[in-house]
């Protein structure tokens, strides 16, 4: 299954055992350096995702849901060894053998409930998608209406809408299939703008993903993290980041599996409204739009203006 799951649009398996194939279509730009030959620049890529899709339940019950699963997991494995283990000290022990055994209880049941929830988690496409990703999309246009008229010197610059990032980012790994030959490793980044302000939450911000995973915590956009920040300072803007555990998959993932440079620009608290019918254009934020363009903007003109620091070939 894992197998069959990890490139579903390239298996036939899908197509003849399940539902129906749809095709899907990146739409992107390329805008080229002006001093350095296309092949020896390096690539930024400036990105968004077009679909949208609305889901049985909020975005954020999926996520509570998933870390429900994975830490019941966990703690059912711990304590089972710990059962197994030390079983007769255990016995002789009653206490703390009754506290075990609630914990092997209380982990089953999480992990009954979140499978329950998941079995259900049924995908429409009623979501006018106005957080998730119009937010992101608008970003990309504007930067690329700028850089258009004001290219790199030392950059060649993708400005790119992915399809079917909400059926497991494929159009970003589509796009990397393709293109990944022409990249250098260490002279390329990603910046990826997905659900992007909130406009009816205290928490309606700036913010990134800093890091992922559960120990240990894997930072990610190291390298490029210091440039926003810089930039953020420069244009007096606050700038805030957060931990994702697991539960959101966006299309920087495609680009950290392949060991590129990538930040993720995404506002946590837009997760109650998106992939629902209340994903709606008043829920953004353009002041929170401005500020994340500026951002971004200025943190792209400090890499260009690093380009020999930053490449090591």
């Amino acid at each position: 299954m894992i197998k069959l799951l990890r490139y579903p649009e390239l298996n036939e398996f899908w197509e003849k055992h399940f539902g129906k194939i749809y095709e899907a279509t990146n739409v992107f730009v390329k805008v080229p350096s002006k001093s350095i030959k296309s092949e020896r620049s390096g690539d930024i890529i400036v990105s968004a995702h077009l679909d949208s899709k609305s889901q049985t339940f909020k975005t954020i019950w999926r996520v509570i849901f998933s870390r429900s699963w994975l830490f019941g997991d966990i703690g059912l494995l711990i304590l089972y060894t710990f059962f197994l283990v030390d079983y007769h000290n255990l016995v002789n022990f009653k206490p703390f053998l009754i506290i075990i055994e609630l914990g092997i209880i209380i982990s089953t049941f999480l992990i009954i409930l979140s499978n329950i929830y998941l079995l259900f988690l049924k995908t429409e496409n009623k979501s006018p998608g106005s957080l998730d990703n119009a937010s992101g999309m608008a970003i990309v246009f504007e930067l690329g209406s700028f850089f258009r008229r004001n290219p790199l010197e030392n950059y060649n610059l993708w400005f790119c809408q992915f399809s079917a990032e909400e059926r497991g980012t494929m159009g970003s790994r589509n796009f990397l299939d393709v293109y990944e030959n022409e990249f250098l490793t260490d002279s390329n980044f990603q910046f990826n703008f997905d659900m992007v302000s909130i406009s009816e939450s205290k928490r309606n911000q700036v913010e990134y993903i800093k890091s992922y995973g559960i120990l240990p915590r894997k930072k990610i956009s190291s390298k490029i993290s210091k440039y926003v920040h810089k930039a953020a300072t420069e244009e007096n803007i606050k700038l805030h980041s957060f931990h994702v555990s697991v539960g959101a998959h966006t299309d920087s993932l495609p680009f950290h599996l392949r060991k590129f440079n990538s930040i993720d620009f995404t506002t946590y608290a837009a997760a109650k409204f998106t992939h629902s019918e209340n994903d709606t254009p008043e829920k953004v934020d353009p002041q929170i739009l401005l500020e994340t363009c500026l951002i971004a903007l200025k943190s792209i003109l400090f890499l260009d203006k690093d380009f020999n620091k930053l490449s090591n070939n």
